[in-house]
C-alpha cells in the first residue's frame, strides 16, 4: 500500500469509468495551463499517456486540454490542497485533492476523517517523502527492474504486484527523465506522477484483520469522494 493506496478490487472501482476519466480530466486541465502542446509540457505529456492506457475517448482528452489550456473561453480554477491526518490504528493519511469549491471539500473531509482523526498542516508529511512515482509494467519475461531503476536514474522500485507491475521511484525532478528512459529497458510506462511514500510504513501484518478491515472502510469511504485525486497511506506492502 505505502505509497500509493488502491482499495481492493480496484479494477471493480475501475469499472465506474466517469469517475476514473473525471480524475483523469482534472489532471489534464490542471497541467494544460502551462501549455497545450504535451511535446513542450512534460507534466501534460505523462497525464496524456495515462489517459490513453486507459482508453479516454479522444474527444474528452482533448476538450480537457483546451479548457485547461484557456482556448474553449470556460474558466477553470482548481485548487490544489492536502489534507493530513490518521485512519484508525494510527495508520499516516495524505489525502490529496483538487477541488473547485474548498467550501465544499473541507466540511466533506471532516466528516469522512471522524472514524479517524484530521490532522493539520504538517501533521503527517514529515513522515513522507515528496518523490515520482512511475508504475510500469515489464514488456518482456527476462526484464529485470533493479538494472531498469538504476540504467534509468530512478532512486529506487518496489517489486512487482499481482499484476507484475512494478513501481520505480524517482527524485521529483527526474520523473519525465525516467519515465521516457524506462521503455528502452524493457518496462511499459502505466503511469507517471508525483507523490508521496512513507518513511518508516507500519507492516500491515501487525494488525488484526478486524482492524485492517476498519483501515480499508475508512481509505475507501476517502477515496469515493469526488474530490479526492489521490490517498497515500503509511502502511507497507
Amino acid at each position: 500500500m505505502g505509497a500509493q493506496w488502491k482499495a481492493k478490487g480496484k479494477e471493480l472501482a475501475a469499472n465506474a469509468r466517469g469517475k476514473l476519466f473525471g480524475r483523469l480530466a482534472k489532471d489534464i486541465m490542471v497541467a494544460a495551463r502551462s501549455g497545450a502542446d504535451p511535446a513542450s509540457n512534460a507534466r501534460l505529456r505523462l497525464v496524456v499517456e495515462q489517459a490513453r492506457k486507459v482508453s479516454m475517448p479522444k474527444e474528452t482528452l482533448e476538450r480537457a486540454i483546451k479548457k485547461g489550456a484557456g482556448l474553449t473561453g470556460e474558466a477553470v480554477h482548481f485548487e490544489h490542497v492536502i489534507y493530513e491526518g490518521f485512519a484508525p490504528h494510527r495508520v499516516a493519511v495524505m489525502v490529496e485533492c483538487l477541488t473547485d469549491n474548498l467550501n465544499r471539500t473541507a466540511p466533506e473531509m471532516r466528516v469522512l476523517f471522524r472514524k479517524g482523526q484530521l490532522g493539520t498542516s504538517g501533521s503527517v508529511s514529515w513522515d513522507f517523502n515528496h518523490v515520482g512515482l512511475i508504475e510500469a509494467e515489464p514488456t518482456a519475461p527476462d526484464a529485470d527492474p533493479e538494472l531498469a531503476a538504476i540504467e534509468a536514474g530512478a532512486q529506487d522500485f518496489e517489486p512487482g504486484d499481482e499484476a507484475g507491475h512494478t513501481l520505480f521511484v524517482t527524485d521529483p525532478t527526474d520523473l519525465d527523465l525516467v519515465s521516457r528512459a524506462l521503455p528502452a529497458q524493457g518496462f511499459t510506462v502505466l503511469s507517471a506522477k508525483l507523490g508521496y511514500k512513507p518513511k518508516n510504513p507500519i507492516d500491515p501484518a501487525t494488525l488484526s484483520a478486524a482492524d485492517l478491515d476498519e483501515v480499508e472502510a475508512f481509505l475507501a469511504a476517502i477515496d469515493g469522494n469526488d474530490d479526492v485525486q489521490n490517498v497515500y497511506v503509511g502502511l507497507a506492502g
